[in-house]
């Protein structure tokens, strides 16, 4: 074997791979949760009413979008084995039916945004957080049709390697929605101050916007001609079934996950506003922090997915587990860089001192937690390129429920009279979700390794549902 050959199954190699596929999403992403960092900032010095709102409102809408969003993403691994498998007029008809499957999703997503009643009773939001919360939701009922469409649009796009495109719409929608938002939260001559609802109404605004060109593009940009993206065809039942062997499993997993950090603010909410204010800082961050995981885990799922489709079944296993270690490394670097500087980041997010002081002492676990969660992020996109996603739902709900959530109700609230002092409260949360993800991790790895043996045991070619 030559040294250039081996030089290319090095890890420095697939590095030179992933980033150029990484780099755009991570861009992308960080884009889209500057739109709930915008508002958590421009609320925390608005009032810490409304601060409280967004934080259960969002909580509400994230655990509704992200878990439909998982259900509209199952296009990307398989148009991504389409394009590596040179079917481009099959890859296009996926994006076409995933369109008819966003729209119905949508439908259900409305109507439980419109009745919000289930989660201001978990929150046990008072009265005058409550009616914030439902103004807020309704407004980002009206988003969330133009929210799964364009979803689909980034999905297709991940998949044959385009996602500058992405990236720059949703630059695009970033610097409408930062003086929307202000505009509306804050009011200016004849418009009145709207706060967490006028942040809501900036959001419906600018996804409509960002979805509406997105279709423009798909309509004349010479680069989608090879996939026939014509006229938008009937639903194909079988099509959209297999989405859905793909997408239910993927939709589940995501919302379990995304749940164990959203429920957390239900719970916390019951302890008081300013504990659900600090809460909701560090939840951003973390957010933000995963953007880091996650487009990575886009990049490396999306040259697996490929891999497959070439039938370069020893290239799929390699990039993938070289792109979880390329995340690990990354991660714990930016884990231990937010510790060092704590305090200078929740100074960026508020002046009030005692929401300071409620977010200071659970940026600790952030640090822990992000290096685990980047870990378990980026082995589920290898697992879904392969088209597996059933596995992981059930390894998510044991880990991240029942560890992370439970367990960390347990502790916040001493519901068995020996938790410590200094893990009652929002602490015990953090903890506790510091735990299942990291049991999460090491789940997914032996699982991974477990299929990728039986896979090359066996010589299949064919991936698993």
């Amino acid at each position: 074997m030559s040294a250039a050959l081996q030089e290319d199954r090095s890890w420095r190699a697939s590095a030179r791979r992933i980033a150029p596929l990484a780099w755009p999403v991570l861009v992308g992403q960080i884009a889209v949760l500057s739109f709930s960092t915008v508002d958590t900032i421009l609320l925390a010095r608005f009032s810490a009413l409304d601060l409280a709102a967004l934080a259960i409102g969002a909580a509400a809408y994230v655990t509704i979008f992200i878990s439909l969003m998982g259900v509209v993403l199952a296009v990307s691994p398989i148009v991504g084995q389409l394009f590596g498998a040179r079917r481009l007029p099959d890859a296009g008809a996926q994006l076409q039916q995933a369109v008819w499957l966003a729209i119905g999703l949508s439908v259900l997503g409305m109507a439980l945004l419109a009745f919000p009643a289930p989660f201001l009773a978990l929150s046990q939001a008072p009265p005058e957080v409550a009616a914030k919360v439902r103004g807020y939701l309704a407004a980002l009922a009206l988003a969330l049709p133009a929210s799964l469409l364009f979803t689909a649009y980034r999905g297709f796009n991940t998949a044959v390697s385009r996602p500058k495109a992405v990236m720059a719409l949703q630059l695009g929608g970033l610097v409408l929605k930062i003086p929307l938002s202000v505009l509306l939260a804050y009011g200016a001559g004849p418009l009145p101050a709207l706060g967490v609802v006028g942040c809501g109404i900036a959001t419906a605004i600018t996804m409509w916007t960002q979805t509406a060109v997105a279709y423009t593009l798909l309509r004349r940009d010479p680069f989608y001609r090879p996939f026939k993206l014509g006229p938008m065809p009937r639903p194909e039942p079988r099509a959209i079934a297999a989405l859905l062997r793909l997408g239910i499993p993927m939709g589940l997993a995501i919302g379990i996950e995304v749940t164990g950090f959203t429920f957390m603010a239900f719970f916390i909410s019951r302890i008081g506003s300013v504990a659900v204010a600090g809460h909701q800082i560090v939840a951003n961050l973390a957010a933000l922090l995963f953007m880091v995981p996650l487009a990575l885990g886009n990049a490396t799922g999306t040259l697996v997915a490929q891999s497959i489709g070439a039938n370069r079944l020893g290239d799929a296993r390699r990039i993938g587990w070289h792109g979880v270690a390329i995340g690990i490394v990354i991660a714990t670097a930016l884990g231990a860089s937010t510790y060092l500087l704590r305090e200078t980041i929740v100074g960026a997010y508020t002046d009030q001192a005692v929401i300071a002081a409620a977010a200071l002492p659970l940026l600790a676990w952030v640090a822990v937690l992000h290096t685990l969660d980047a870990a378990q992020g980026v082995l589920s996109f290898v697992l879904r390129a392969w088209r597996i996603a059933t596995v992981p739902v059930i390894i998510y709900a044991t880990s991240i429920w029942g560890i992370g959530l439970g367990g960390g109700y347990l502790l916040a609230f001493d519901a068995t009279g020996f938790a410590p002092d200094a893990l009652r409260g929002a602490p015990g949360f953090w903890v506790a979700a510091t735990v299942g993800l990291g049991i999460a991790a090491v789940a997914l790895a032996a699982f991974l390794a477990w299929v990728l043996r039986q896979r090359h045991a066996a010589g299949a070619n064919a991936p698993a549902g």
